[in-house]
């Protein structure tokens, strides 16, 4: 039969047990609470996830930026200036880059995939963009640059789509005045310019952008998952204290 101190030395080390389980318990769901609320990085996007081109491709918006009804608009502006002056002008949004790649280096991958020799790539115009940094690329055919300089060109991806995105990401808008100004350059009318800036006084919004309303969220969640991961062990512990058997027992 066991001795009286044996069987206390059992009891502790049962107690303990039991304790170490009240403590791992709320710990294995904080951490699994915390795994859902962190939002996973986008997919990193190469020239090889761009599909083939076809003769009805004019959009490629990966980043899912602009919408349906923009995006129906825009190739069908595209398409009747292909049919009205042989130039084609193609848009490719990303959401990020693969590492290393430059929304430069991907528009000139792009550019030599999709049309792969000199002829092919003389009336064309491709416009890409990284949402993620929002930088920006254009890429141009040499007959293009006969019609529309390069100078222009870097203007309506520099300054033309960036503009709209400094007011807060209005990438439709941002689109519609590219293509707007890609349009009437290549058609032969007077290049409209970039954006005029106006310098005044902006009054800041009272509404959050979207992701300011996701990290607050977040924060939120981190935050009352720590107090909880400091609460949580107390209360187990001074449960334990509580159900300790006595030493007179």
């Amino acid at each position: 039969m066991l001795s009286i101190p044996m069987k206390q030395l059992l009891s502790q080390v049962l107690n303990q047990k039991k304790y170490l389980q009240w403590l791992i318990l709320p710990l294995t769901v904080i951490v699994l609470a915390s795994s859902l609320v962190a939002t996973p990085p986008a997919k990193a996007t190469g020239v090889y996830d761009i599909p083939a081109l076809t003769p009805d491709t004019w959009v490629v918006d990966q980043a899912d930026v602009i919408s349906r009804i923009n995006e129906a608009k825009l190739s069908s502006t595209f398409e009747e200036l292909a049919k009205k002056t042989g130039y084609e002008v193609r848009i490719v949004t990303v959401r990020r880059l693969d590492y290393g790649e430059t929304p430069q280096s991907f528009a000139k991958a792009l550019f030599a995939k999709w049309f792969p020799t000199k002829e092919a790539q003389a009336n064309q115009v491709l416009l890409t963009i990284d949402t993620v940094t929002n930088g920006t690329a254009i890429i141009s055919g040499d007959r293009v640059k006969s019609t529309m300089p390069e100078e222009i060109a870097q203007s309506v991806a520099n300054e033309t789509l960036t503009f709209p995105l400094r007011q807060g990401d209005k990438y439709n808008q941002a689109f519609l005045d590219a293509s707007d100004r890609l349009v009437a350059v290549l058609s032969g009318q007077p290049d409209p310019g970039p954006p005029k800036v106006v310098d005044n006084l902006q009054v800041e919004s009272t509404f959050k952008k979207g992701e300011k309303t996701d990290t607050g969220n977040a924060v939120a969640w981190v935050v009352g998952l720590l107090i909880a991961a400091t609460i949580i062990p107390m209360a187990t512990y001074y449960i334990y204290q509580i159900n300790q058997p006595s030493s007179n027992s």
